[in-house]
């Protein structure tokens, strides 16, 4: 009988919107938490109506209709959510106003190399690598990548250490292909004066491409 009078006065307290039946439980609130007083079920309306965002636009209108006087289990419904998605909204709402119901893009990895890497792999550019020590006369990405693992441990993707590059202001420089008329000994020309292959962007927005 207990148990019945319970279940009953939560169908009532739920119709008349008296508190929010995902906080009538042990150790929970009764109360539902009130939406903010600057809005009202016009303005948030109006709101989702500017709105370019689907999932916002939804919600600001399940929480429109609450202010208009529906209950949380119809507000819920209206939003095609559970009750306990409700409250976080009315919660984001609260806390940020309409831009608290736009779902927030998780922060990306953060970069695997330091201040340190990147003074280091600038120097190591600009000086050129050693045929004898590093194996190869110009540095490629992949060569690049290689000794940074071997320098800092530091394992690295040669389309990350693209971006990395780009962002430094570096880019890529390939060689013109030889003209079947070049004259003798203008190969070892350019080789003096192309062996880094790599070289600081003049512009903000330079290509790069992985070899």
């Amino acid at each position: 009988m207990e148990l019945r009078r319970r279940v009953k006065s939560r169908r009532i307290g739920d119709r008349k919107g008296a508190y929010d039946s995902t906080l009538a439980n042990e150790g929970g609130s009764p109360w539902p938490i009130p939406l903010r007083a600057d809005f009202d079920a016009q303005i948030t309306r109006a709101a989702a109506k500017r709105s370019k965002d689907g999932p916002q636009a939804r919600r600001l209108l399940a929480l429109a209709a609450i202010y208009d006087g529906a209950t949380r289990t119809e507000a819920a419904k209206l939003g095609g959510v559970g009750l306990q998605i409700i409250r976080d909204w009315v919660v984001k709402f609260n806390a940020h106003g309409p831009d608290g119901l736009v779902d927030r893009k998780a922060p990306g990895q953060p970069s695997r190399l330091n201040d340190a890497h990147r003074a280091a792999l600038a120097a190591i550019i600009e000086s050129g690598p050693t045929p004898a020590i590093h194996g190869v006369v110009r540095w490629r990405i992949i060569d690049l990548c290689q000794w940074l693992f071997e320098e800092f441990r530091v394992s690295v993707a040669k389309q990350t250490l693209s971006r990395e590059l780009r962002a430094m202001g570096y880019r890529k420089l390939s060689a013109r292909p030889r003209h079947h008329a070049q004259a003798d000994g203008a190969i070892e020309d350019f080789k003096k004066v192309s062996r880094r292959v790599w070289r600081r962007s003049p512009r903000t927005k330079a290509s790069i491409r992985p070899i």
